[in-house]
This record gives C-alpha cells, sequence and structure tokens, in this order.
C-alpha cells in the first residue's frame, strides 16, 4: 500500500509540472500590468456549460467528488470558473482540469467537450467517462499537448488510441484504466504518431500482447516512461535505457518480463529506475555508475546476484536504494559511505554476512535502513541509534548476537525499530526507554532479560505497538509507585512467550489499546474485573496459562477472547454481548455445565471452539420464531464441541441457523488469489491468528487462520439418533466430524451436496445402511473414515473412492467390495485393482489437522492451504523431514487415512 501512494505522489507531481509548463508556454507575461484580461468566449462558456448539463456526479466509497463542476454559472466568467485556464491574451479556454469530480458522462462525437478547439491542456482522470468509438475526435484539438485520461472507470478496449494524431502533445496518460487493451499493432502506430511526446505513463493498463521491441518506436524525446503493471513478457530491449532524454523509467510490476542492464555505453540523464518484480536477471554492471545524476533505484524482488560494483560509490546523487530480495552480496561495503545524500537504504533478504559495517555511520542523511533477512552477525552497534536522522531500522532476521551497549546521546527523532529473530542477548538498553519519538518497537524472538516496568514505559507516549514476544526471561511488573504514566496512542502489546506472572493492571491506562497478547505465560489464579476493567480493546490473548478465572464483562469494542489451554473451572464465561463479538477459543480447559442460553445472542461469532472440557448438557437449540431473526449466526465458520459430554438428539436446528456455512463466496477462479487469503481479522498489521494443527500426533500452532477452514466437529460427547439432512445444505463446509458418539440410522444423501467438503469422519458410531452413492461426486473429498458403524452393501467405486484404503471401513462387517479383501455376491466382482505405488517416492507427509486430516493429494483448497503454511512457516514438514519410509508408504502415497480412537482426556498439567 506504502509503495501504491507512493507511486500515486510521483504520477501528481508529473502531472503538476507539466500543466505548469502547458500553462507558463502558452500564457506569455503581459506587455504591461494595466492590460486587462480578456473574458471567454460565449461559445466556449456555451459549451462547458452544455457538458455540465450532461454530467451527473457519482460519489461512492472509493470516489470522493470535488464538485468543481458545480460551481459553474452564467454570473461569472467563465475564466474565474474552478478548473478553467484561459489565454490570457485572447480568452480561449486552453486548459479544463476535472479531475477526481467522480463525474459520469459518455463523451460522444456530440460531446460540447470538442468545441474547445483551443485546448491545450486536458485533465479528466478520476470520473466515470465513457468514450463510444470516438478517438477521431480528439484530433480536432490540434493544440492539446496533455492529455490525462487516467483511471477513467469507463474505460475499455473499445477506445482505440491508434487514430489520434495530436502532433503538440507531450503528455499522455493513460494509467490505472484496467479494461483497456493495447495490442502491438495500436501501440506502434500510436508510439509512430506521437513523435513529440515527453512523457507516456500506461501504468496499469493491459499490454500483454505488446511485444517489448515495439518499444524502440518510442521517440528520442521522452523523458518519462511508466510501464508499470502492463503485463508485458518477453525480452526487455536494452536501447530503451539508452533514450538520451530519458529521466524516469518504471517497468516494475511486470513479473514475465525479462532482461538484463547495459554493460556498456551507458551514460543518460536518468534519474528514477524502478524495476520491482520482474525477471531482470544477471550481474549489477559497472557501467550503472555512469548514472551521475540518479537518485532512486529499485531492484526489489528481481533475479539480480553477484557481487555490488565499486562503481556504484559513483552515484554521489543517490538517494534511495532498494536492492531486496534478489541474490547480492557485498564484499565492499564502503561504497555505499560515499552516497552522502542517501536516505533509504533497503537490502532486505540478500546474502549479506559478516559485521553490520562502519562505513553506514557516514550516512547523517539517512532516515531509513533496512537490513533484514540477510546473514549479518556479530554485535548490533550502538551507534547505529545516534544516526542523526535515522527514523526507520530494520535488522529482523539475521544472526545478530550479544548485548546492545548503552549510548548517552540517542537518537530522539527513532520511530521503528524491528530487531526480532536474533540472538540478541542480556538486557534491553535503558537508552531505548528515552527514544520519546518511538511508536512501533519488536525485540521478539531473542534471548533478552529484563524486568519490565511502567516506569521504563513512561516516556513511550507515543509508542503504538511493542512486540516483546519469546523473550523466556522477560518478564512484567506492576509496580507504578510514584509514577506518572499514561499510553494514550499504545494498540497493540505482545508479550507471549516470556515469563510474566501477573496479569499487567498498568495496562489498564492504556485507553486505545485494541490487542493485549500475554498468552503463553505463567499467570495464574483469577483475573478480577478491577484489573481488566477501563480497557477497551479488541483481542484479547490468554491463551496457555495457568488461570482458574476470568471476570468478562463489556470491553467496549471486544472482538476476541482466546482462552484456550489454562486451568479454567466452573460454568463457561458469559462474553460480553457487543455487536461485533466475533470469537470465543475456550478449549482445554476444566469448565463444566451446560452453554448458556446466551450464547444464542453471540449472532457475530465466526469461531467458536469449546472443545476438551467437561461440559455436559444439551446444546441449545436458538430454535427460530416469527420473532427472531431467520439466521443467527450468519458468519460462524468453525464451531469445536469436541470432547466433552454433551448429549441429546442433534438438532435440524443446530445447522439451520449457520448461514456462514451455506452460501459462502466460491474460491475457485479468479476470485481463489483474492479470497482464499483473506483472513478472519481486522488488525492484521498487530496480530496474526492460529489453529492448533497435530503433526504425526505432535500438536503445532500455525499463525493465520485462513476463512477457508469452514468447520463442523462434534466428536466424541454422547450425541444420539440420525444425522439430520439439513447438514447437506452447508454448501460451503470443508471439514466434518462427527465421529465417537451414538449416532444411528443411514447416513443422509444430502451429504452428497456439500462438494467442498474435504474430510469426512463418521466413525465410531452405530451407522447403518449403505454408503450413498453420492458420495463419489465430492471430488474434493481427500479425507474419510466411517470406520466401526453397522454399515453394509457395496462400497461405492470410482473417482476419489479409488484412494481410500481399508482403514476408511474396517469395523463394518457388511461392507464388501474394494479396497477391501471381502468380495461382494451380486454375481459381478466391484473390486477394482488396487492403485500402483512408487517405491521410491516417500516425500509427502501425514497432516492431522485438529480439525481435518489433509492428505498429500488433497483438494483444491486444502492444497493451496498447505502450500501457503510452508509459506508462511517457513517450514514444509513434508518436505523437510521425511517420515517413516515403510510403515506409512500407502498412506502417504494416497491421500492419508487415520484411523481415530477415542482420546482419553489429558491432565492440563504435568
Amino acid at each position: 500500500m506504502g509503495r501504491l501512494i507512493w507511486f500515486s505522489q510521483i504520477l501528481c507531481l508529473s502531472f503538476m509540472l507539466l500543466q505548469f509548463r502547458v500553462q507558463s508556454s502558452s500564457s506569455p507575461s503581459q506587455s504591461s500590468s494595466d492590460s486587462p484580461p480578456h473574458v471567454c468566449h460565449p461559445g466556449e462558456r456555451s459549451a462547458l456549460l452544455d457538458f455540465k448539463s450532461t454530467t451527473d456526479v457519482k460519489a461512492g466509497y472509493f470516489c470522493t467528488p470535488r464538485r468543481i463542476i458545480q460551481t459553474w454559472n452564467e454570473s461569472k466568467d467563465c475564466c474565474l470558473w474552478e478548473g478553467i485556464t484561459c489565454d490570457k491574451r485572447k480568452g480561449h479556454v486552453i486548459g479544463l482540469d476535472l479531475s477526481n469530480n467522480c463525474l459520469e458522462a459518455n463523451l460522444t462525437t456530440n460531446s460540447s467537450l470538442f468545441r474547445l478547439e483551443k485546448l491545450q491542456s486536458l485533465n479528466l482522470s478520476a470520473n466515470y467517462f465513457y468514450f463510444p468509438n470516438i478517438p477521431f475526435r480528439f484530433n480536432r484539438w490540434k493544440s492539446l499537448r496533455y492529455l490525462n485520461l487516467s483511471d477513467s472507470r469507463g474505460m475499455d478496449g473499445s477506445l482505440v488510441f491508434d487514430e489520434i494524431l495530436l502532433p503538440k502533445l507531450v503528455s499522455l496518460d493513460l494509467s490505472v484504466n484496467y479494461g483497456l487493451l493495447l495490442d502491438n499493432i495500436k501501440f506502434q502506430k500510436l508510439a509512430l504518431n506521437l513523435t513529440e511526446l515527453r512523457v507516456l505513463i500506461l501504468a496499469s493498463v493491459n499490454m500483454s500482447l505488446v511485444v517489448p521491441s515495439s518499444l524502440l518506436n518510442l521517440t528520442s524525446s521522452l523523458e518519462h516512461l511508466s510501464l508499470r503493471d502492463c503485463s508485458l513478457q518477453g525480452n526487455f530491449p536494452s536501447q530503451v535505457f539508452h533514450l538520451p532524454s530519458l529521466q524516469f523509467l518504471d517497468i516494475g510490476y511486470n513479473s514475465h518480463l525479462r532482461g538484463n542492464l547495459p554493460k556498456s555505453n551507458w551514460s543518460t540523464p536518468l534519474k528514477y529506475l524502478y524495476m520491482i518484480y520482474t525477471s531482470f536477471s544477471g550481474e549489477l554492471p559497472h557501467s550503472i555508475g555512469n548514472l551521475k545524476h540518479l537518485e532512486e533505484l529499485d531492484l526489489y524482488k528481481c533475479q539480480f546476484y553477484g557481487t555490488i560494483p565499486r562503481s556504484l560509490a559513483n552515484l554521489t546523487e543517490i538517494t534511495s536504494l532498494d536492492f531486496s530480495f534478489n541474490n547480492f552480496q557485498v564484499q565492499n561495503f564502503g561504497v555505499f559511505g560515499k552516497m552522502h545524500k542517501l536516505t533509504h537504504l533497503i537490502f532486505r533478504g540478500n546474502n549479506f554476512g559478516g559485521e553490520i559495517p562502519t562505513s553506514i555511520f557516514n550516512l547523517t542523511h539517512l532516515a531509513f535502513l533496512s537490513l533484514s533477512s540477510n546473514k549479518l552477525i556479530g554485535q548490533i552497534p550502538s551507534w547505529l541509534f545516534s544516526l542523526p536522522s535515522l527514523s526507520f531500522l530494520d535488522l529482523q532476521n539475521n544472526r545478530l548476537t550479544r548485548p546492545i551497549d548503552h549510548i548517552e546521546m540517542p537518537n530522539l527523532i527513532l520511530q521503528e525499530v524491528y530487531l526480532s529473530n536474533n540472538e540478541i542477548s542480556g538486557s534491553i538498553p535503558s537508552f531505548f526507554f528515552d527514544l520519546m519519538s518511538l511508536r512501533k518497537i519488536d525485540l521478539s524472538s531473542n534471548n533478552l532479560s529484563e524486568t519490565i516496568t511502567p516506569i521504563m514505559l513512561s516516556k513511550l507516549v507515543d509508542l503504538e505497538s511493542l512486540d516483546f514476544s519469546n523473550n523466556g526471561l522477560l518478564s512484567l511488573s506492576n509496580n507504578v509507585t510514584g509514577v506518572n504514566y499514561s499510553f494514550p496512542k499504545l494498540q497493540s502489546f505482545i508479550f507471549s512467550s516470556c515469563n510474566v506472572q501477573k496479569f499487567p493492571t498498568f495496562l489498564r491506562k492504556a485507553k486505545s489499546l485494541l490487542v493485549l497478547d500475554i498468552s503463553k505465560n505463567k499467570i495464574s489464579g483469577h483475573i478480577h474485573k478491577w484489573e481488566i476493567e477501563g480497557m477497551s480493546m479488541a483481542r484479547l490473548h490468554l491463551s496457555y496459562n495457568f488461570l482458574t478465572g476470568i471476570d468478562l464483562f463489556d470491553l467496549g469494542q471486544l472482538e476476541i477472547v482466546d482462552l484456550r489451554s489454562n486451568l479454567l473451572q466452573g460454568s463457561l464465561p458469559i462474553p460480553p454481548t457487543v455487536w461485533n463479538f466475533r470469537r470465543l477459543l475456550i478449549s482445554g480447559n476444566n469448565l463444566t455445565g451446560e452453554i448458556p442460553p446466551s450464547y444464542c445472542n453471540l449472532n457475530s461469532l465466526d469461531i467458536l471452539d469449546l472443545a476438551n472440557n467437561s461440559l455436559e448438557g444439551k446444546i441449545p437449540e436458538c430454535a427460530i420464531s416469527n420473532s427472531m431473526p431467520a439466521f443467527y449466526f450468519p458468519k460462524l465458520r468453525i464451531i469445536d464441541v469436541a470432547q466433552n459430554d454433551f448429549m441429546g438428539l442433534l438438532s435440524s436446528n443446530y445447522f439451520k441457523i449457520l448461514k456462514g456455512m451455506r452460501d459462502a463466496p466460491s474460491v475457485e477462479g479468479e476470485l481463489a488469489s483474492i479470497w482464499i487469503f483473506k483472513y478472519m481479522s481486522r488488525f492484521p498489521i498487530y496480530y496474526q491468528d492460529s489453529v492448533d494443527v497435530v503433526v504425526k500426533g505432535q500438536t503445532r500452532t500455525l499463525n493465520r487462520v485462513l476463512l477457508i477452514f469452514t468447520t463442523i466437529d462434534f466428536s466424541s460427547n454422547r450425541f444420539h439418533g440420525p444425522i439430520p439432512k439439513e447438514l447437506g445444505e452447508l454448501k460451503s463446509l470443508r471439514l466434518l466430524n462427527l465421529s465417537h458418539n451414538n449416532l444411528t440410522g443411514q447416513i443422509p444423501t444430502s451429504l452428497g451436496n456439500l462438494s467442498k467438503l474435504e474430510s469426512l469422519d463418521l466413525s465410531s458410531n452405530r451407522l447403518e445402511g449403505r454408503i450413498p452413492q453420492q458420495f463419489t461426486d465430492l471430488t474434493f473429498l481427500s479425507f474419510l473414515n466411517l470406520s466401526h458403524n453397522e454399515l453394509v452393501g457395496q462400497i461405492p467405486q470410482g473417482k476419489q473412492f479409488n484412494t481410500f484404503l481399508n482403514d476408511s471401513y474396517i469395523g463394518n462387517s457388511g461392507l464388501c467390495g474394494f479396497p477391501l479383501p471381502k468380495k461382494c455376491y451380486n454375481g459381478d466382482d466391484p473390486g477394482a485393482p488396487p492403485p500402483k505405488f512408487d517405491e521410491e517416492d516417500d516425500s509427502a507427509a501425514l497432516f492431522n489437522w485438529k480439525f481435518a486430516l489433509a492428505g498429500y493429494g488433497c483438494g483444491l483448497v486444502l492444497g493451496l492451504s498447505l502450500g501457503y503454511i510452508a509459506f508462511i512457516t517457513g517450514k514444509p514438514w513434508g518436505v523437510v523431514k521425511k517420515v517413516e519410509k515403510y510403515q506409512q508408504k500407502f498412506v502417504e502415497r494416497w491421500n492419508g487415512m487415520h484411523k481415530k480412537k477415542k482420546i482419553q482426556k489429558p491432565n492440563q498439567r504435568s
């Protein structure tokens, strides 16, 4: 988002500069101060008013109108109207700026705008103009020099610009028109027709059909060329880098665009070069040192490698360097020490080793330094914190060790410090708590030891986010004796996996607190109302402590409460009845009693996890009546009440109210890449949700709960009676577990309608009858367990059913057919040949999720999810750690099976 805002600012700056050129060059200074301005021509005033009458304002969430055009009226000279520029000598309208007005109109061939024949500058950006087959009409503006049609939300491929003949045009901006398609022929004509062009901005225009060599037709007078996010592909011609007047070049976000930087004769007035997210590769050539005017160079996420050339030290005008996520090595970091104007130095994700170079000390203008995700070692030099202009420091994910030395006079303008995932030891230097401008600090995952007191934090009045998690020797003190403190801007306080033993009551003064995470500590006893009262947080994470009770009450905007794996006793706490309470996770405690009927009022829930307690009785039906809303839980995506002592029938009302599982958005097609990675979180900056998974019998916690985990787990209880057919209406359900109950009757054929189902466990019940043939249509089904029931008849064949092994069906003496050795006696042998296995293929791994077991060959969604989990954790366990080679051979190769046994409830604490 930051890059997008920055890019928009660049475009706006380009527009203002060019408009100034247009106006100044077309409006010569008056010969004397008493020369009266000429009023606008009546015909042009009439044309403008006619245009006004044909437009509407289409304001909305993404468009806030400036409402310039509404101020136009006949009582004033049109040259004085806002958005209008006139020639001071003859009174002709030469400039029209209607940008960001949310105007909607059809610009047909009869549009009154074409009567403004003296127009030199036209800016219609950020409106809803439609251009039905009128490009040739632009040719009436023979004097037009500046044309901006960017972000014209009605523009599509029907606008053909290859017919435009504007001999004086110096600037053309068609950017952010996602429906506009330029093929190779159209682009070549456009380039050949506009011979005076100095600025061409085509960012986010579809140029996938343009051959990059066509760029060689661009005029040599070009100064500014933006082709960002144009779907360009192929080899980029290096001659473009040699255009003699080129000062600005942006070809970023074209991931399939290949090329190399020129190795010789590269000396141009280039000032800004952006190649973000391209496939440019090779070594950085020595010739780059010839770009003496270069101010910004961004090679973020390209494929460059090798050493940094010494010639880079010649770039004495450079202010910003971003070489992140390439494969660079630095043998002589001193080249950067000579760039005295450098303000941004960003080298994330390379192969930089050794200690932090002392040459950085010479960069007195440096404001932004990021060397994260490298191989830096040694001590963090304390002089970094005294660089006079530094406001952002990021050294995360390195191998930095030892304590940080103290300094007497730190830089008091430092705003953000990120030192997580290193091996820094010792106490936190006291000068950290003197950084009065500090807004965000992350020291998580180190070896720090300290007791943090309110007085230490009291000077950090601008602090917004603090993360000291995963430092096993860090603790908190509530000692506030003689301390006058407040935290007016603090929004996120994360202190998980440390040595905290008491609830931090001093945070009651943090009136802006949104996220409090003190999970995985040693907090014991009961948290009383007075200890937490006054906080207005949205997310409270206290899991994996030793709490025996907590007084939950209305905390204003509370959305999420995570109390998993404590020692909570008594009845279920009553969550606050705020409209936006979304998530209650309280599994793994010692809670007893029934679910209170008031839980039916929590209709904003998306996750309810009550598993592994001693709850009993019937689950409230939240029965639908005329006085109640049609759906109580329109957002509920995960409900887990497993391993309790619930009883009674599985009422159809349990499932009728789950609207969030009925009609969730589809993730197929183009929406998959957008929707599948949408997290159930309003605050992704500060905290990521987590879910417990079981990998080969060991519980792991994975961050970031994906929205696709639509789950019902009622297993290991005492439910009886038939499975309601209404379950088949939950079309977005992915994981269903009703095992280890006392369910009877036949399996409803309606479950065959769960087209997205990937895991189904009905084992250890008393189900009878046949397996529905409709199950063969569940093409995403990767785990099936129907064992230990009273099922009979032939096992369905085909599709996914050919991948399930014996363990899916054992304990059903009446079943026959593949894969069981028992044949069916109906005259035909339904057995199918067993699948062939590769004796050397042992790369898959068995994942037994808390909510499901996903196999190696699972359906689309869990397949993408597992890949994503491997990406965010950096630990693809199924590849990195090989599992048993022979014992699990068939399980690993064919989607896995899991024989689930009744789990004895473990002691909470050893």
